[in-house]
């Protein structure tokens, strides 16, 4: 298989492939990995009955997954990555701000996936706590390194191991009696612990907002936008909602699962326990070289556009995409012994930054530009874009500071987080950029016209 060639660029015409469906395996496997199970444990942790848990993962799944899945119709339709298509917003060169911002998130991740993996993979290799996480990730670089095809390859092989798995152990784990009251409505409800889990659904489906038309950027142009975005929505959904929904069933029968979800999953099979590890290490290897492979297309964007670059050497993806593989690995080692308040923090610390930009990406292509854009113009600093949106910058900024008076993690708690008992700060950081950046296209498209109104008479 060929090291994939194309970057930042444009995927010309002639390069197009592929059918929809493929979109479905892609994030449906994405998500059927225990890094995703520990997020169906958190409500558990916080003290709901199962009931009311499962009921705040669907919710938080269905809603974040519509955001998901209106970027991946932007990969198609445009042929590029999904971070240059925010240089029509921030310009070439702004886009760099919440392009740093993605990138740490995507590599925070990654480290996070390293920690999770580290017990499973010692399972069945006789190493330490260190050499396990860096195995983890060279071979995560390597699957990034190839690419795309590969990644899409991957993805429908685990779309059948994984989903065998899971399903294997979902059937095993319904056998076992549920604890007294656990569906039981009247019971075991708290608003913060809720509104908490909901707010965790929704930041990890709507985390895959700022990658997801990267892996439909290959796409024909032609391919219908409805079904881009149902393959994408349901694939995301099924994928994410049921292995949350096991990780919340297996949190009720097992009180280590948020901290060795592997060996819970491989304890289902007995003498082939290490088979099913195997298979829960290339489950999460995937969103890992996903994370890992964005991770460098965020980066390569900022100095892309500081340089004048349209494209990228395989040598620069080399050197670009292995000091990002270094440096998760290097948190993942430096964290992996303070896992829970660590992984907490930046899955709901993501909110405050990527939902803006998703906010203000999906407003600008949905209801300004339309889908209306000048592709070339997008490398180029001295096009329609500029090289910074100052308007834009300051919206972004603002949605950001909209978040502050609902944070809540474990280090800072803020007044309403405190008086509503949860984070909800995802809600402002969807409407408010939203508003604000349609607001003020409009005003802008209003005043042109009076202004042209003006000249006329």
């Amino acid at each position: 298989m060929d090291i994939e060639k194309r970057s930042i660029e444009f995927v010309p015409l002639a390069e197009r492939y592929g059918h929809p469906r493929r979109l479905f395996t892609i994030w449906f496997s994405a998500n059927m990995q225990v890094t995703t199970l520990v997020v169906g444990t958190l409500g558990i942790v916080a003290g709901l009955s199962l009931a009311w848990t499962c009921l705040a993962l669907i919710l938080g799944c269905v809603i974040g997954t519509v955001f998901m899945a209106a970027h991946s119709t932007q990969g198609p339709h445009l042929g590029i990555p999904q971070m240059i298509q925010s240089r029509a917003q921030f310009g070439v060169l702004g886009a760099g701000f919440p392009l740093l911002i993605n990138y740490v998130s995507f590599i925070l991740f990654t480290a996070a996936n390293g920690v999770v993996m580290r017990d499973a993979i010692k399972s069945f290799m006789d190493v330490g706590d260190n050499t396990a996480i860096i195995l983890f990730g060279l071979v995560s670089f390597i699957i990034g390194f190839i690419g795309y095809e590969l990644i899409h390859r991957l993805g429908a092989i685990m779309s059948a191991l994984s989903g065998i798995i899971f399903l294997i152990v979902a059937a095993l784990a319904l056998q076992h009696p549920l604890p007294v009251g656990a569906m039981d409505l009247s019971t075991g409800f708290t608003f913060a612990a809720f509104a908490l889990t909901v707010t965790q659904a929704a930041s990890w489906t709507l985390g895959f907002g700022p990658y997801v038309a990267d892996y439909s950027r290959y796409l024909p142009p032609h391919i219908s936008s409805k079904q881009t975005f149902w393959f994408s929505y349901v694939g995301n959904l099924l994928g994410a909602g049921l292995v949350m929904l096991l990780g919340a069933l297996l949190a009720t029968q097992f009180a280590d699962v948020t901290n060795n979800p592997g060996n819970a999953i491989a304890s289902f099979f007995g003498p082939w326990a290490k088979v099913a590890m195997v298979i829960v290490v290339l489950g999460v290897l995937e969103i890992n070289s996903l994370n890992l492979y964005s991770a460098y297309m965020s980066c390569m964007t900022i100095f892309s556009g500081l340089r004048g670059m349209t494209r990228i050497s395989r040598t620069t993806k080399f050197i670009a995409m292995g000091i990002s593989a270094l440096a998760a690995t290097a948190i993942a080692i430096a964290t992996q012994y303070d896992f829970n308040a660590y992984f907490a923090d930046i899955l709901i610390a993501q909110v405050y930054f990527l939902v803006p930009w998703s906010s203000i990406n999906l407003a600008d292509f949905y209801l300004v530009k339309k889908g209306k854009y000048v592709v070339e113009d997008m490398y180029n600093v001295d096009g329609v874009y500029g090289k910074y949106n100052v308007s834009t910058l300051v919206i972004f900024i603002i949605g950001v500071a909209s978040t502050v008076p609902f944070m809540d993690m474990s280090f800072y708690h803020s007044y309403f987080a405190k008086m509503i008992g949860s984070d909800v700060a995802w809600i402002p950081a969807l409407i408010v950029p939203a508003a604000l950046y349609v607001g003020y296209a409009r005003y802008k498209a209003n005043r042109y016209v009076s202004n042209m109104a003006r000249q006329v008479a």
